[in-house]
């Protein structure tokens, strides 16, 4: 979701999959295209040839299975001491003016910088709704109840990935509890556990979850802690220091 101003420092330590810098290599030279009589584009090869490359099964399905994220809206509900949760796509018509309001509360506001009237987060949840699946906004619903509001990436496709050494699949997350009852008692580890969880259960080919929370944001780094993930390093992302939290699948049993 962030784009940046770059380290020399992240540049130098940048390790990038093989697989990922094919995948972008594809990308960029289906993106390069030639203008025709009339004002229209089409690739140096056919534009058959473009899909068959780059989509239809070309790099990027064989890379990912044809999903970027592995069918989220089937992944199904997790038990936690909290009760039972799940992760539900959004939709405009029926989440916006939740997630909306919960962008207004200032304590939200300070962080995600998404306050203001409907339309300000409509174009942010309708950037990744409309885009090619590498981003998935989701509520979090607890015992029936819509109480949270989550990112999930493909930390590895995304510009976070110029800032530590990713590997291919890695998988990110954002989230907001919404409800001021819902903050301060220990919930936001508690789910955060339950979403790696899932990651790490739904997507196998997935070694790592991570995040990159903002380094003034305490309460939110003593969730990630509590749920198992560890505090990695410090990157400098527009706008914000952050704190690249990860979670291991090698580790998961033993923090």
């Amino acid at each position: 979701m962030d784009a940046d101003g770059e380290d020399p420092e992240d540049t130098l330590d940048l390790h990038l999959p093989p697989e990922f810098l094919a995948l972008s290599a594809m990308e960029d030279a289906a993106d390069t295209a030639v203008p025709l009589a009339h004002g229209e584009l089409r690739d140096p090869v056919t534009d058959g040839d473009r899909r068959d490359r780059v989509t239809d099964g070309g790099l990027r399905d064989r890379l990912t299975g044809g999903d970027l994220l592995d069918h989220l809206a089937d992944w199904g509900p997790a038990a936690t001491a909290a009760g039972e949760f799940r992760l539900l796509p959004v939709r405009l018509d029926r989440d916006l003016p939740l997630i909306s309001r919960w962008m207004n509360d200032p304590a939200v506001a300070a962080f995600w910088e998404l306050a203001g009237p409907a339309e300000v987060t409509e174009a942010h949840l309708a950037a990744q709704l409309g885009g090619d699946g590498r981003s998935v906004p989701c509520l979090g619903v607890l015992d029936g109840t819509p109480m949270s509001y989550w990112e999930l990436y493909r930390a590895d496709l995304d510009p976070l990935a110029r800032h530590y050494p990713a590997r291919l699949h890695d998988t990110g997350i954002h989230l907001l509890l919404g409800g001021v009852a819902d903050r301060g008692r220990g919930l936001g580890g508690t789910l955060l556990r339950a979403v790696a969880d899932l990651v790490l259960d739904r997507r196998p080919a997935c070694t790592r979850v991570v995040a990159e929370p903002d380094v003034r944001n305490v309460p939110s780094l003593a969730a990630f802690l509590a749920a198992g993930f560890r505090y990695s390093a410090e990157v400098d992302l527009p706008g914000k220091r952050a704190a690249l939290m990860v979670r291991d699948r090698s580790l998961r049993h033993l923090m």
